[in-house]
Parts: C-alpha cells; sequence; structure tokens
C-alpha cells in the first residue's frame, strides 16, 4: 500500500499568511494550555473532541481526532462519544462528526 503524505503543520499551512496566531496556537495552546498537568493528554483530547462535535467543528475535528488516538484514545471510544453526543448536541452534528471520524480512522 502506498504511503499517504505527511500532513502539512498549521505553520507550513498558514505561517506566511497568518504568522502571530500560528505562534500563539504552537505557544500558547499547545505549548502551554495542552502541556498543563490538571488533565492527561487523553483527557484533553476527549474533552477536546466532544466540543468540536458539539460544535460542528468538522474541520479542526479532523486533527483532533488523529491527536486522541495518538493521545490513547481507541477507535470504539471516538465512536462511542459521537452517538453519545447525537443526543446531546444533535443529529445532524453526529451524522457530520461521524463522516470525519470514518474518514481519518481509515487513514490511521
Amino acid at each position: 500500500m502506498a504511503q499517504q503524505p505527511r500532513p502539512k503543520t498549521i505553520r507550513e499551512r498558514f505561517g506566511d499568511f497568518s504568522p502571530k496566531l500560528v505562534d500563539l496556537t504552537e505557544g500558547v495552546l499547545f505549548g502551554d494550555v495542552w502541556e498543563r498537568p490538571g488533565l492527561s493528554k487523553r483527557d484533553r483530547s476527549l474533552i477536546t473532541v466532544a466540543a468540536l462535535v458539539a460544535l460542528n467543528r468538522t474541520e479542526q475535528l479532523r486533527g483532533h481526532l488523529g491527536r486522541a488516538i495518538d493521545n490513547g484514545v481507541k477507535k470504539d471510544e471516538l465512536v462511542e462519544l459521537i452517538t453519545h453526543l447525537a443526543f446531546y448536541s444533535g443529529w445532524p452534528t453526529a451524522m457530520s462528526a461521524v463522516t470525519v471520524a470514518h474518514d481519518v480512522l481509515a487513514e490511521k
């Protein structure tokens, strides 16, 4: 099977266009907030994926699903999270999220 090309980092995609936003994303969000000791990265991933599903933020969801897997969240847990949220955030948000999750998890 042919190896998929590595996705571009946020700096590669937007560094020339919006350098300050990239700096804040890397330094504050992922460099500070995600490194705080109060929650594990696995828990932060579950919380973040749940928020992105509930808010129907499918573009950001794609990257965070991959990060969740890397942080130890299992595929079945992500599917269960989306199914659970269908009743709290709405059926359309869950269907959009499961569509993205299907594609992302197939790539993993």
